[in-house]
C-alpha cells in the first residue's frame, strides 16, 4: 500500500463522449457504464483506495455532473477535485486542465475508460517516473516507447512506421509533476500538436529532453472499454476474477456471472459472462456474454454478445443487440 503520510494524487481523464458506445453514451458518461457489476470508473477508484490514494482530480466534460454525483455519493473517502475540459483537444490538453491541482506531488495518471490488472503499490515505489507498456502486434494506434539501456529514450505518438512494439497503455507514474506541468504549458505556448491534438506523449518527451528519467513496467492485464466488443471482453475478465456463486429457483446459472440482489429472474438460463444490474427482470430467457443494465426487463429472448441499456424493455426472439436506455422492443411472430 501507499505509505500513510506520503502524498499521491491520481489524475483521471473522463471527458470523452464515448462515440463508439452509442446509444448508451447518449444518456450516460462512458465511465459510468457497467462492466462486471459496477461502473467502469468504480473499478479504478477502488484500486486507488486500496493503496491509500485518496486524492484525485477528475477531468470531466460531457455529462460531467453525473460523474461528480456518482463519485461523491459512492466514495466519500475520496478527496476529489473536478476540472472541465471544454474542448476535446487531446490527452495532453486534458491533463493540462488539471495542472493547477498537482501541488508538486507525485501523481499517477489513469485513463478512466480502461480497466487494469496491475499492482499499483509496486508502481508507486519506483525510483523514477515510469510508464505502463504492453507488447502489441500493431502499435500504430498507440503512443510507443523506444528504450535504451532499460530506460525510455524516445516516445512517439501513433507512429506511421513503428520502430518498437511497446505501446503506452494509459497508466503513467510521474515523480516530477512540476516539470510535467511546465512541459504541458510549453506544448501550448509553442502550439506543438500531433494529429492536430495536444498529446501527453509529446509533453513526456519534452520531460525526457529536459533530463527526466523514465522507466517502464509491463501491463499484461489491460482491458479497454471503448466499444461494445471490448466492453464485453472486459466484462468477461472481471467476472472470471470476481464472479459470484448464485443459486436461483427455476434458473440455470452458468458461472461466472454477476446478478444484482435486487434483480428478479425466472425460468431462464444465465451465463456464462453475464452481468445483470439492479431491479432488472429476466423472464423465460437465455442470456450469455451480455450486460443488462439497471431497471431493464428482458422476456422470452435469447441474447448473446449483447448490451441492454438502463430502463429498457425487450421481448421477442433470438437477437444480437446493442440497446440504449429507455427503449422498448417487442418482436411479434406473425
Amino acid at each position: 500500500m501507499n505509505i500513510e503520510g506520503e502524498i499521491m494524487r491520481a489524475i483521471i481523464p473522463v471527458a470523452g463522449f464515448g462515440t463508439r458506445l452509442k446509444p448508451h453514451t447518449l444518456t450516460h458518461p462512458k465511465v459510468l457504464l457497467n462492466v462486471g457489476g459496477k461502473p467502469i470508473i468504480s473499478h479504478i477508484v477502488e484500486k486507488l483506495i486500496e493503496e491509500n490514494i485518496t486524492e484525485a482530480t477528475f477531468i470531466v466534460g460531457y455529462l460531467g455532473e453525473k460523474i461528480e454525483e456518482y463519485i461523491t455519493s459512492t466514495f466519500p473517502q475520496i478527496k476529489a477535485e473536478y476540472v472541465e475540459q471544454k474542448e476535446l483537444l487531446g490527452l495532453g490538453h486534458a491533463i493540462y486542465q488539471a495542472a493547477s491541482t498537482f501541488n508538486n506531488e507525485e501523481i499517477i495518471i489513469i485513463l478512466g475508460d480502461t480497466v487494469f490488472d496491475v499492482d499499483i503499490s509496486k508502481i508507486t515505489k519506483f525510483e523514477t517516473s515510469s510508464l505502463g507498456v504492453k507488447f502489441v502486434e500493431d502499435p500504430r494506434r498507440f503512443g510507443v516507447a523506444e528504450l535504451k539501456n532499460g530506460f525510455v529514450s524516445k516516445l512517439i505518438e501513433k507512429p506511421t512506421i513503428p520502430t518498437t512494439n511497446l505501446a503506452l497503455v494509459g497508466l503513467y507514474f510521474i515523480k516530477n509533476s512540476t516539470l510535467l506541468a511546465t512541459c504541458l504549458k510549453e506544448l501550448f505556448d509553442k502550439n506543438i500538436r500531433t494529429n492536430d491534438e495536444y498529446q501527453l506523449t509529446d509533453a513526456l518527451q519534452l520531460m525526457i529532453d529536459k533530463g527526466e528519467i523514465f522507466s517502464t513496467f509491463k501491463v499484461e492485464g489491460w482491458y479497454d472499454c471503448g466499444k461494445p466488443e471490448t466492453l464485453l471482453s472486459t466484462n468477461q475478465f472481471i467476472l472470471s476474477k470476481n464472479g459470484q456463486n448464485e443459486t436461483i429457483d427455476s434458473v440455470v446459472i452458468i458461472e461466472p456471472v454477476y446478478i444484482s440482489k435486487t434483480a428478479t429472474i425466472k425460468n431462464s438460463v444465465i451465463g456464462p459472462f453475464v452481468s445483470i444490474g439492479d431491479n432488472c427482470e429476466i423472464l423465460d430467457s437465455v442470456i450469455k456474454n451480455s450486460i443488462i443494465n439497471k431497471n431493464s426487463k428482458v422476456e422470452k429472448m435469447i441474447l448473446i454478445d449483447s448490451i441492454i441499456g438502463a430502463d429498457a424493455k425487450v421481448k421477442g426472439s433470438q437477437h444480437k443487440m446493442n440497446v440504449g436506455d429507455s427503449l422498448e422492443l417487442e418482436h411479434i411472430n406473425n
